[in-house]
């Protein structure tokens, strides 16, 4: 069967996986975590991706980011896999690959699916069960979403802005998104769209976005918010 294309539209949010070949580890020490956000930073600002949301799992990692452009998402992968895997090679003394084929993707709808990404995103060391809230986990986003940590990788999506007029107010907001556990259906959804390259959204959105894949023309987005 055919891989699917890979859907993607100029500034409309896309959650991207990629994990380690055969599920093994791609982060041995601290100090992978350290370079690899600092290569995802360098490659996120090269390629014009705005990264809103980020784990970094032992085999595998997420980003929640929005594209300035239809090829910024498959710059910014193919130079960030390949420094980090030149890095990984030298400094634990193996050699051959480290990801698991293409990472995975699927376009985000804005308002609901977006926060529901995000949390799927940020949760993800709480089910694993390696913390029971995802403020102990240090190699997310949550951090500075939900607390103004500061991190020079996350840029906050328009509708993020949206949660309040002041800082203090989003960032309350959105620790209040977290109190409400994830429906499992949704934890699914999420899962399948990611996966299958799909499309995280309403069945219109959804439609909306097969016929743009089927006919090669990018629909242009609607009610989209600005600062």
């Amino acid at each position: 069967m055919p891989r699917r294309n890979r859907l993607i539209i100029p500034e409309v949010p896309l959650h991207i996986i990629q994990r380690g070949n055969n599920r093994l580890p791609c982060f041995f020490v601290q100090a992978d975590y350290l370079v690899y956000l600092d290569l995802l930073r360098i490659a996120a600002e090269q390629a014009s991706c705005s990264v809103h949301a980020y784990v970094l799992m032992t085999n595998h990692i997420h980003l929640l980011i929005s594209p300035e452009s239809c090829s910024s998402p498959a710059v910014m992968m193919k130079s960030l896999g390949e420094r980090y895997v030149q890095y990984v090679n030298r400094r634990h003394q193996r050699i051959g690959t480290l990801w698991q084929g293409r990472y995975r993707s699927c376009l985000v709808q804005d308002e609901k699916y977006f926060f529901v990404c995000q949390r799927y995103i940020e949760l993800n060391p709480v089910r694993a069960g390696m913390v029971a809230h995802p403020l102990d986990y240090r190699w997310s986003s949550y951090q500075a979403n939900a607390y103004g940590e500061a991190d020079n990788i996350v840029k906050p999506h328009a509708l993020y802005s949206a949660l309040g007029a002041e800082q203090s107010e989003r960032e309350c907001n959105y620790r209040a998104l977290f109190q409400e556990e994830m429906p499992q259906a949704m934890l699914e959804q999420v899962r399948k769209a990611t996966n299958g390259n799909a499309v995280l959204g309403s069945e219109e959105f959804i439609a909306q976005m097969a016929i743009a894949s089927a006919t090669d023309v990018m629909p242009r987005r609607q009610g989209r918010h600005r600062d």
